[in-house]
């Protein structure tokens, strides 16, 4: 079993009522987006990007983050598998999806992995904070339209 112990940037964001947010996607220009847009929340901080699947996972164990932010198609390691991934090695941690694709089978995947949400790109300007402060408050949060 990993021990993750908590760093000392989380205890200060943690002390401050700051959540920290690791956002993993393969493109740049997406992660610079979400970025901007949840830096308009002083109680939120991303701690850091992952521009692939095996990056995000291995970040989530660095960082120990309140929330990741996970795209499904990624190079090395898709989203679900990361998801699953850093399940085993961070419990707590409060997982959304993010994909391109409104389909009901990736957000059935997006619950097989245990993420605790779902958004899709297209929406992600008006449901991704509320999204985060679902997930944040411990609920679920799953796009309109997407069950």
């Amino acid at each position: 079993m990993v021990n993750v112990e908590v760093l000392p940037a989380r205890k200060d964001a943690v002390a401050a009522g700051r959540s920290r947010i690791l956002v993993a996607d393969d493109h740049e220009v997406v992660r610079k987006g979400l970025r901007s847009i949840l830096a308009l929340h002083d109680n939120l901080e991303i701690c850091g990007e992952a521009s692939n699947g095996e990056e995000a996972v291995l970040k989530a164990f660095q960082l120990n983050p309140d929330l990741i932010i996970l795209d499904v198609t990624m190079p090395l390691v898709d989203g679900f598998s990361a998801a699953r991934q850093i399940r085993k090695i961070l419990p707590g941690v409060r997982i959304l999806i993010l994909s391109m694709h409104n389909d009901p089978t990736i957000v059935e995947r997006s619950r097989l992995a245990e993420a605790q949400g779902f958004v899709t790109k297209t929406d992600v300007v008006s449901t991704l904070l509320l999204a985060v402060e679902a997930l944040l408050q411990g609920q679920t949060f799953f796009a309109p339209d997407n069950g």
